[in-house]
């Protein structure tokens, strides 16, 4: 008998794909090593986009949202620095794909709820559900608060900053509201207004009381209305996968208007800030979010598999709202009952702003590092109370907050140039603390549905 021989494995396979993205790496990091020595160096930028380039064909195999979308934001960044006039241009591609997610939202979320509620006889349960997760959301954000405190206090990363004479900015004016203008403001007046200004809790807090109300009619009547409902929740679905082909575009052109538009050099006074910032989410992370999803029995590797996209997708797009539609998919094929979902992530918008939280902490404290005012332990817990309570008053409110810290810091003699400084690192902050937002209401989603006892995850992995 012939002995068989072991065909040698070809380029176009994996392990062909695999010495691909092996070299790809090699000359990025050459590139990027060459371009700290020669920032304006031909050579270093060619070895970039060589191997951006050769990272492609991985990229084309592997057909994933996510591959494409870390592809797109390498992509990005390199043409902010390198033309850094064309990427502060491209910023339009991402405001079309925002402007096509906020399309979709309303109708999702309204459908999910509604088709739960008087399809499925859950009405029983949306009390629980809104409860345990308001629960959920406080003892989370708390912590987050918390944790941010502790390590700005630990790094002092504002002490020695130099206050600039004076900062320049365009802000919007808009001012934190009493408690009881946050409460009147969940409750919709006019549902179109609601849907028009994109008040993602108010359309659910409408979906749960028709949903209640159309549970309540006889099957008779309910039945063709349920049946309408959950046709457009599906077709809602489906053209959240269409437009998801574009984010990877948009990720790429929303990170290219970030570096082309203020450049890496200013970063550097508030590098410490910054550093503090990521190390302190990798942290939370691992020491908070970990642990929770152990005592809930959840899988971590299938539950990162389900948050990765939207993860990505929010920290490319500094947005939470870009990476709703696509959480809200994940969470279902996750195994999460759609209307748990449909409640829980857009709720998490007003209650949940983990990220948020944990860098309003940071950088309130930071401010007063940096005005070299000295605040006893009291002082920092009433200070950090306060802001917990106004920051849930302005969802949706561009740089929100900052206009928190700026409503906050008279009246801790916090002067306003301390917190404008951080306008220089805001937006790259504003990345991770979006992807810990995302990450953590899909977390609520889970948790939340394992409480109920309604989490039935699907045995195949997730592609």
């Amino acid at each position: 008998m012939m002995p068989t021989s072991t065909p040698l494995p070809s380029l176009s396979g994996h392990a062909g794909l695999r010495v691909l993205v092996l070299a790809a790496a090699v000359l990025l990091a050459a590139g990027l090593v060459s371009g700290w020595f020669y920032p304006h160096a031909v050579f270093a930028i060619v070895l970039r986009w060589t191997g951006l380039g050769l990272f492609v064909p991985f990229a084309v195999r592997r057909r994933s949202l996510l591959v494409w979308t870390f592809f797109a934001m390498l992509a990005g960044a390199e043409l902010g620095v390198d033309a850094p006039q064309v990427a502060a241009q491209s910023h339009f591609l991402a405001d079309i794909f925002l402007r096509l997610i906020r399309m979709i939202v309303a109708p999702l979320i309204f459908g999910g709820i509604v088709t739960g509620i008087a399809g499925h006889n859950e009405l029983r349960g949306v009390g629980r559900v809104a409860l345990k997760s308001i629960i959920f959301f406080e003892v989370v954000t708390t912590i987050g608060l918390i944790l941010g405190a502790v390590a700005i206090n630990l790094t002092q990363a504002g002490a020695g900053v130099t206050l600039p004479a004076s900062i320049q900015a365009a802000l919007p004016t808009t001012r934190p509201e009493g408690w009881q203008q946050i409460l009147l403001n969940i409750f919709p007046e006019n549902i179109a207004k609601a849907v028009t200004e994109n008040q993602i809790l108010q359309v659910a807090i409408f979906a749960l009381l028709f949903g209640a109300a159309l549970a309540s009619l006889p099957e008779k009547k309910r039945a063709p209305l349920v049946s309408v409902l959950q046709s457009l929740t599906e077709t809602m679905f489906r053209l959240t996968r269409m437009i998801m082909v574009t984010a990877p575009i948009a990720a790429g052109a929303a990170l290219a208007y970030t570096v082309g538009s203020m450049g890496l050099a200013t970063l550097l006074p508030l590098a410490k800030l910054l550093v503090t910032n990521y190390a302190t989410l990798t942290i939370f992370l691992l020491l908070v979010f970990v642990p929770i999803l152990l005592i809930a029995r959840i899988p971590i590797g299938r539950f990162t598999a389900a948050v990765a996209e939207p993860a990505a997708l929010g920290f490319a797009t500094t947005s939470s709202e870009a990476a709703l539609p696509l959480a809200m998919e994940r969470m279902e094929e996750f195994g999460v009952p759609r209307w748990i979902v449909s409640f829980v992530i857009p709720t998490g918008y007003s209650f949940n702003l983990t990220g948020s939280t944990l860098y309003l902490a940071m950088a309130a404290l930071f401010a007063v590092q940096a005005a070299g005012l000295h605040f006893t332990m009291g002082q920092q817990i009433v200070l950090l109370a306060t802001l917990a309570l106004t920051s849930k008053g302005i969802a949706g409110v561009p740089r929100a907050t900052l206009v928190t810290l700026l409503a906050v810091a008279g009246s801790f003699q916090i002067p306003a140039t301390a917190v404008m400084m951080l306008l220089g690192v805001d937006t790259l902050m504003d990345m991770g603390r979006t992807a810990l937002n995302v990450i953590g209401n899909c977390m609520a989603a889970a948790v939340v549905a394992r409480w109920e006892g309604a989490l039935k995850i699907a045995p195949a992995p997730l592609n």
